[in-house]
This record gives C-alpha cells, sequence and structure tokens, in this order.
C-alpha cells in the first residue's frame, strides 16, 4: 500500500537546492562560510587585486569582490558564486598583509593607540540568472597602546603574518584591541555573515 507521503513525492516535483560555490581561496572564509553548515564548493578566482589609480578604498573592496564572483561564473552557471574582499586603512594608508614579522611589528607600531577600518565587501552572483547583490560591511578597530616587547611577544605567539592590521581579533590578537565598532563581528575577519545570510534567502537558499 502507498501511502499519501509517497503519492505527494511522485506527484510533486521536489525543488532542488542550489549549488553555493565560495570564490575565494581563503581559508579565514572557509572556515566562516562552514559556520552556515551548508553544503559549497570552493573555486580560486583569478583577479587582479591591485587598486586602480585613484580609487577609495571602499570601491576596490566592492569591486574585486563582484570581480571574483564574476570570475568564476563560467565554470559554475547553476550556482549562487560568493565573492568577498577586504580593504583596511589607517590613517590614509592601505594596511596589507605584512608576510613576515618585521613588517607586521612596523604595522602594530604605528596603529598602536590608533584605529583603522576594515572595509568587508561582500557579493552574491547568481550564475543562473545574473542577479548580483552587493553590500560593504564596515569595521572599525580601535587599538590599545602597547610598547615593542609587547608587539614581540604578541607575534612570537601568534605570528599573524597572513593578517591585514597584524592582528587576528578571533585569536590572541584580542588583547590588543581596545574596542571594535561594527554591524555584522564576523566582516573583520573576512566573510561577513549576517549580511550573507540575508542575501542567501533573498537568492532562495535560507540558511534555516
Amino acid at each position: 500500500m502507498i501511502s499519501s507521503l509517497e503519492i505527494l513525492r511522485q506527484n510533486k516535483v521536489m525543488p532542488h537546492p542550489r549549488r553555493l560555490v565560495l570564490a575565494s581561496t581563503s581559508s579565514y572564509r572557509k572556515a566562516l562560510l562552514e559556520r552556515l553548515r551548508l553544503p559549497f564548493d570552493v573555486a580560486s578566482p583569478l583577479v587582479d587585486e591591485r587598486a586602480l589609480g585613484g580609487e577609495a578604498p571602499i570601491d576596490t573592496a566592492l569591486r574585486l569582490a563582484m570581480l571574483k564572483a564574476q570570475s568564476v561564473r563560467a565554470q559554475h552557471r547553476d550556482a549562487l558564486i560568493i565573492g568577498s574582499d577586504q580593504v583596511a586603512i589607517s590613517a590614509g594608508r592601505v594596511l596589507g598583509k605584512p608576510g613576515d614579522h618585521a613588517t607586521a611589528a612596523r604595522q602594530l607600531r604605528s596603529l598602536s593607540g590608533q584605529s583603522a577600518d576594515f572595509h568587508t565587501a561582500l557579493a552574491l552572483l547568481d550564475a543562473a540568472s545574473g542577479n548580483l547583490q552587493s553590500e560593504v560591511v564596515p569595521c572599525r578597530v580601535h587599538f590599545r597602546r602597547f610598547d615593542d616587547a609587547r608587539i614581540d611577544r604578541y607575534l612570537a605567539k601568534e605570528k599573524p603574518f597572513d593578517c591585514a592590521g597584524s592582528a587576528k581579533a578571533e585569536g590572541l590578537g584580542i588583547a590588543l584591541i581596545e574596542r571594535i565598532e561594527t554591524p555584522d563581528p564576523t566582516a573583520l575577519i573576512g566573510l561577513p555573515l549576517i549580511a550573507l545570510s540575508a542575501m542567501l534567502e533573498r537568492a532562495g537558499l535560507p540558511v534555516i
């Protein structure tokens, strides 16, 4: 005997969930996206990440987030594609990833007692329809005052050489920070999950 549920299943086409692709090889963004507990693939975007002449940092972040999503569209025509980029500035200077201890120490010395603005841009591209949602989530970080000895102790313990600003707020670097002003704390780490959850909902892929 066929159950009523089985009859419904036979007569109704069940919608397939949308494929989700993260256009980033960042381990930080991957770990953040995993918090939403949605299956996703990772693709490497092919984008020149240099800023354009005269381009404002916030515009650089937004342009690159959208370009990253667009750059993998041809390989993922049926997917929702996430692109993200972050540009950090302090006192009018862009804060890049330090790469080594000496550069990180110089960066942290310049940030002691100062603030930095992290512009994290997010783009969600519906590859099938071409619809593109985008947003820039601001974050201002106010740093405590710290001396060279504290800087060296921190860098020896955490080695945040792949992190713009040279302090990991999700790790030991939080001890160097006085306060953080942002509507979305995950934006500072690199992928604003509050904004992304809303975008996914609008695109037909609710997180919950």
